[in-house]
């Protein structure tokens, strides 16, 4: 296996690295100053033994604490062949010393065992291992020396190498989960991103697909009564199709911003060729609340073509608040009618599935809610008498977050009012002689089956 350069590693492989490397040269330096203390103090054939045994019982701490930071911080699956064997190479080594090295010689020898242990295991994350470990240099350091001396002395060694140990393993588990929250933080930018994207498929393809139920139905009843001006009505739904298929490209390509003044274009067009008379008096919106105004015409619109059967909707822009209204509903049982901004109303109706004639909130308008909360400002939806009223207020302040800045919003065209003819069905794009259809209805399971 090729082995990497420095620069073709990554952050946390090198403090990976740097800390092995610095724990092994420590490890492998204090026991080398152990044995060579000890060396002049005997034979020279025991001398060769006692180093080369130093130095595998050494390789197996270096082994075992290897072992060790690779479960870091966890402690399981617990490396026991590896711990085992430097176990009872510490045993094996300590007899061999105590057989054949004279008590001067020995406080070198047991320092370099405590060192080893130390190193080994220290760094598991358990305060019942670093303290039986200190128990363990204490006893072993006791077997070196003949006084206390010894003892404090290699209580002191394990205390420093255990903490030596466990400092620099905890600064490498930072430095990963840091690592880790990047990774994670990268992942989650990408899935809001793919959120924000499907989010602007469903305004763009929903309000047109909506626009084309509603025009094809319109359609099929003037074919049914032999009118002709069925064909033109189909070429309407036609126009609406490209119109989609264009902007559902522009979204593949990038990011398409949304323009307040082309959704309240967009809107009176779709509305009038369903049928629905339309008001305008949006008066000047603030430039930064351009892009969230936008998306609550988009929803509003998408929901009266889609779950209403509204004849009339007023969009106006007053006082920082956006308002959209339509009479597509069904009067309220009494006693059973809160009005625009009750609690109980808001709450639950944005929770619900659809804008109905019963008067529920679409989910649509709750994912709405969950885009302006962060900007400041908020959606509430409601109820009057036979009206369904969604509101949005847009403070003067303008949005809170940079979703809605005015630099992605085009410049400012001149407010968009709709004209009084607009306010009567006789001004609108679509037959008079035929009366509007209400909402597209479930198709039934001989429609489906139609070719």
């Amino acid at each position: 296996m090729r082995v990497r350069r420095w620069s073709e590693l990554s952050r946390v492989e090198r403090v990976s690295l740097y800390t092995r490397l610095s724990l092994h040269v420590a490890l492998w330096g204090l026991c080398l100053a152990f044995v060579v203390g000890a060396v002049p103090m005997m034979d020279a054939p025991v001398a060769v033994a006692v180093v080369v045994a130093g130095a595998v019982v050494t390789a197996l701490g270096s082994s075992t604490f290897n072992a060790v930071m690779e479960i870091y911080p966890r402690t399981r699956p617990f490396p026991w062949s590896r711990a085992a064997a430097l176990v009872a190479g510490c045993a094996v080594y300590l007899l061999i010393v105590i057989v054949l090295v004279g008590q001067p010689a020995r406080g070198g020898i047991s320092a370099l065992v405590v060192a080893s242990l130390t190193t080994g295991l220290g760094g598991l994350p358990d305060r019942r291992v670093a303290a039986g470990l200190v128990v363990v240099s204490a006893v072993v350091g006791g077997i070196g020396g003949e006084d206390w001396f010894a003892v404090a002395a290699a209580v002191v060694v394990a205390v420093f190498v255990v903490g030596t140990v466990r400092a620099s393993l905890w600064l490498y588990g930072i430095v990963a989960e840091l690592d880790a929250a990047r990774h994670t933080q990268a992942q989650l930018a990408v899935a809001e991103e793919r959120l924000r994207f499907s989010r602007d498929v469903h305004d763009v393809l929903g309000r047109h697909l909506s626009t084309i139920a509603v025009q094809a139905e319109l359609a099929a009843t003037l074919a049914e009564r032999g009118d002709e001006r069925a064909a033109p009505q189909m070429m309407q739904v036609r126009q609406v199709a490209h119109d989609a298929l264009t902007e559902a490209r522009e979204l593949a390509r990038g990011y398409r911003p949304t323009s307040l003044p082309q959704e309240l274009e967009g809107a009176r067009s779709l509305l009038r060729s369903a049928g629905i008379a339309v008001r305008l008096e949006t008066g000047a919106v603030p430039r930064g609340w351009h892009e969230a105004a936008g998306w609550v015409v988009r929803e509003g619109v998408t929901n009266v073509l889609r779950h209403s059967s509204a004849q009339s909707v007023v969009i106006s822009f007053a006082d920082e608040v956006l308002r959209i209204e339509n009479d597509g509903l069904t009067p309220a049982p009494a006693g059973d009618a809160p009005g625009l901004g009750n609690p109980g109303l808001t709450d639950a109706g944005l929770a619900g599935s659809a804008v109905t004639g019963s008067g529920v909130a679409g989910s649509g308008l709750s994912g709405l809610r969950g885009r302006l909360d962060p900007l400041g400002a908020r959606l509430d939806a409601g109820r009057r008498d036979d009206r369904w009223i969604v509101t949005a207020r847009l403070p003067a302040s303008g949005p809170l977050s940079a979703s809605a800045v005015p630099s992605a919003v085009p410049a400012p065209t001149p407010p968009v009012t709709g004209p009084p003819a607009a306010t009567t069905p006789s001004t609108m794009t679509t037959p008079t002689a035929p009366t509007a259809p209400t909402a597209p209805t479930t198709p039934t399971s001989a429609d489906r089956e139609t070719p």
